[in-house]
């Protein structure tokens, strides 16, 4: 898998100094330099067409839109894993603290319904396999 992004680096990395050479020439372009326009502009529809089939390689890849965003606002892609799992484990821990609550409340509501109901819930504990109330 590593070689498929590896060929399309060095695909992406030559198209881009392609087109630095292209702003290069044309900033200061003079009528003896079209040859070498015309030049830079073939590598420059060749490296597009290696960068297609390339593309036809990793067609299964999928990349969330925020990534996309983050580049766009000239953030390192790599932070967005970063933020997703500190967004995940942040509410990890809210999702367990909610857990643990309804876990005491459970207990305590069971404790407070064995004192008015002992009957009821001598059944209920029956029920459920367990043999003593808890404490």
């Amino acid at each position: 898998m590593a070689e498929k992004f590896d060929h399309l680096e060095e695909h992406l990395e030559k198209f881009v100094e392609n087109i630095r050479q292209l702003g290069i020439i044309v900033s200061d372009f003079q009528p003896s330099s079209q040859a070498g326009l015309s030049q830079k502009l073939n590598f420059i529809v060749t490296g597009l067409q290696d960068i297609d089939k390339c593309r036809q390689q990793l067609h299964d890849i999928t990349v969330p839109l925020e990534v996309f965003e983050y580049i766009d606002q000239g953030r390192n892609p790599q932070l967005y894993t970063k933020e997703c799992l500190e967004r995940a484990l942040a509410k990890n821990e809210q999702v367990k603290g909610k857990i643990d609550t309804m876990k005491k409340f459970k207990s305590l509501l069971i404790q407070e319904l064995s004192k008015v109901f002992p009957e009821d819930m001598a059944k209920y504990r029956s029920i459920r396999g367990e043999d003593h109330p808890p404490s």
